[in-house]
């Protein structure tokens, strides 16, 4: 394999890892390694998917997506990941998933390009921790370009919290007329409750 094919190969992984669930469209590639033809990723994807496939100690594959793809686990993961859910979990959340899922809850359905635009910082790992703690779930699917999965909340968020309604969070201000009070307010959600959630 070349340097530049082994290069492409490491940067459209990568890519693929930073993704995550929303996935990842050729254009998107394009557009970071210019240099490579349309036809050339295609073929280094076909070629990753192929040998994910093959490589037993791997628990990833590449999967296909309306002009483009996505990085998941492989079938077999799924009673695993079932298993993993059900462990009593013993760390409450981190400041960054109690941002992430009050933004949710105000403002579901979200994207996660939209949550960042929010928080102004990536927040793949909080969501990831909020999906598996099962406080968010993906709700649709958004309209346009690469259809950004859409982020809501769960009962088990009004438990964890609780909440009998989301009515009962504390009120959004107008952001159109205090443009920074609407962070203010997540910031009221985690002084109100950074004390007293409980573990899940």
């Amino acid at each position: 394999m070349s340097l530049k094919q082994a290069q492409m190969r490491s940067i459209i992984e990568g890519l693929l890892y930073l993704t995550g669930e929303e996935g990842l469209m050729v254009d998107q590639i394009k557009g970071v390694i210019p240099d490579c033809s349309e036809h050339e990723i295609r073929n280094m994807v076909e070629k990753m998917k192929k040998d994910n496939l093959d490589n037993e100690s791997s628990g990833l594959m590449i999967v296909d997506l309306p002009g483009g793809y996505r990085l998941t686990t492989k079938p077999f993961m799924a009673a695993y990941a079932e298993k993993f859910t059900a462990i009593p979990k013993t760390a409450p959340l981190s400041q960054a998933a109690l941002e992430t899922v009050a933004i949710i809850a105000y403002k579901q359905p979200i994207s996660r390009i939209a949550i960042e635009e929010v928080r102004g910082v990536k927040s793949e790992r909080a969501i990831q921790t909020l999906m598996t703690k099962g406080l968010i779930k993906e709700v649709g699917r958004a309209e346009g370009t690469g259809r950004a999965i859409l982020y809501g909340i769960t009962s088990v968020f009004l438990d964890y919290f609780g909440l009998h309604t989301l009515d009962e969070l504390p009120p959004l201000l107008d952001a159109a007329i205090h443009p920074n009070e609407q962070l203010d307010a997540f910031d009221l959600f985690y002084d109100k409750y950074k004390e007293t959630v409980k573990d899940l």
